[in-house]
């Protein structure tokens, strides 16, 4: 099928970025808006994800003043299926986040701006919530797609590692970046995600394998995983899991392994990973340049990388631990060991259905309450999310229920490369599912 996208003539446009503009005002959806006109259908891209002629920062002060003169493989596939780029969204930092705060100007929640948009494709979810049909092209580490998405009411993919081209993203983590799309309907992620699937010379990562829509009425709930769960988000849950029920869906409780560990060996990997990648911000090819060539060798590398936010620092300081000659083997071969000991745990159940579980463990919580979070507080709140991502699996989150007038997500996973039938469960649930934004524009 095909889905429906903004597409506006002159005054109709400059009304639409009147409007955006105003709302971006109060929400800080978007890093960059471009007014010029334009042609075929709208969609907007986080601001890691090349696109030729627009600012592409990461939401980080290192890269401010730079604008890429190529598109991503995944943009310039797209512009070549009459797609149009609105603008660049927020982001945390380099995607260091889950709430959408280590950005200068963080994103804020659609629905009451005193609570967060989730992260780190923070500015994606928004901008979706707020635009009429559309569809925003994000990125996804380790949950930064289903996050926003279950916090600010929207539907967010992450399709199979592999599946679609990374050339043109601003990397965070290798082995674990996918660029995926947040939307609200199936026909329209569909649509975008049918123009950008496929093999990319210009990424090794890339593969042409075929995505599928094998589609099961089984859905395993993994138990062991609801014991950090809060019970408010349990017991909307639980209710989902009867309607789904009355809908022939079979619903099993099961146990899997070592799910317990797929946090922290996230992190490992992906802080290694991330420390190796951010070591090529040193002050001389991209964004900020330092001037003074004076400086001794030290001051010069620290001059340009002290405009890295606190959460960067971190991570890069951590990365660069866990990499260590004498620290290796103990922490990082055990969470690539871990990570191959999921996956296959995972297909054992996803051969044959879904797994289905909440988006988010905690209800979307205000921006003044996560300053209260410590760092390892903040990083267990993937806990639901990482699983699927630390293991490339596709895996989708859709809004499903309202509690004290915000949204709730769930989020659905499925094997390798069968990522049509997330697509095909949506637009199932959307027969008997109406689901009103607060407000849009377009």
């Amino acid at each position: 099928m095909t889905g429906k996208f903004l597409s506006l003539n002159d005054a109709e446009y400059a009304v639409f970025v009147s409007q955006l503009r105003q709302a971006n005002e109060r929400l800080n959806a978007f890093n960059f808006i471009d007014e010029n006109k334009k042609s075929g259908k709208i969609i907007s891209v986080k601001d890691n994800i090349c696109v030729k002629g627009m600012p592409a920062t990461a939401s980080s002060k290192i890269l401010q003043g730079y604008t890429p003169g190529f598109n991503a493989t995944a943009i310039q596939r797209l512009e070549d299926n009459g797609f149009s780029v609105i603008g660049k969204t927020n982001m945390d930092e380099f995607g260091f986040g889950s709430f959408g705060l280590n950005s200068e100007h963080p994103a804020k929640n659609p629905f009451n701006e005193e609570y967060v948009a989730g992260g780190s494709s923070s500015g994606s979810a928004v901008a979706t919530a707020l635009i009429k049909e559309h569809v925003s092209i994000a990125e996804s580490t380790g949950g930064s797609i289903s996050a926003p998405a279950a916090f600010c009411g929207v539907v967010g993919l992450t399709p199979t590692y592999g599946a679609i081209s990374r050339y043109g993203l601003i990397d965070y983590a290798s082995s674990l970046d996918k660029i995926g799309f947040i939307g609200k309907s199936a026909d329209n992620i569909r649509e975008v995600m049918e123009k950008t699937v496929g093999s990319d010379p210009k990424d090794t990562t890339s593969l042409s394998t075929a995505i599928s829509n094998k589609n099961s009425h089984k859905l395993y709930v993994i138990d062991n995983l609801m014991g950090g769960i809060d019970e408010g988000i349990k017991d909307r849950f639980e209710e989902l899991l009867v309607r789904l029920s009355t809908k022939d869906y079979k619903i099993e409780h099961v146990k899997i392994d070592y799910l317990e560990y797929s946090v922290p060996a996230y992190y490992i990997l992906s802080m290694s990973e991330a420390s190796t990648n951010l070591a090529k911000y040193q002050g001389f090819k991209y964004g900020f340049k330092v001037k003074d060539f004076s400086l001794n060798y030290n001051d010069f590398f620290m001059s340009a990388r002290k405009q890295f936010g606190r959460e960067a620092k971190r991570r890069v300081i951590l990365g660069t631990f866990i990499r260590s000659k004498s620290i290796k083997q103990k922490y990082y071969e055990k969470a690539l060991a871990i990570r191959h000991a999921i996956i296959a745990r995972m297909k054992n159940f996803l051969k044959d259905g879904f797994i289905i579980m909440p988006s988010m463990p905690i209800f979307t919580p205000k921006i003044s309450e996560v300053s209260d979070i410590s760092p390892v507080e903040a990083y267990s709140m993937d806990m639901l999310t990482v699983p699927p991502n630390l293991c490339g699996f596709p895996h989708m989150s859709f809004p499903y229920f309202y509690e004290r007038g915000m949204p709730l997500g769930a989020q659905i996973i499925t094997d390798h490369f069968n990522d049509y039938s997330l697509l095909d469960f949506l637009s199932e649930w959307e027969i008997g599912f109406k689901y009103k934004f607060k407000e849009e524009i377009g």
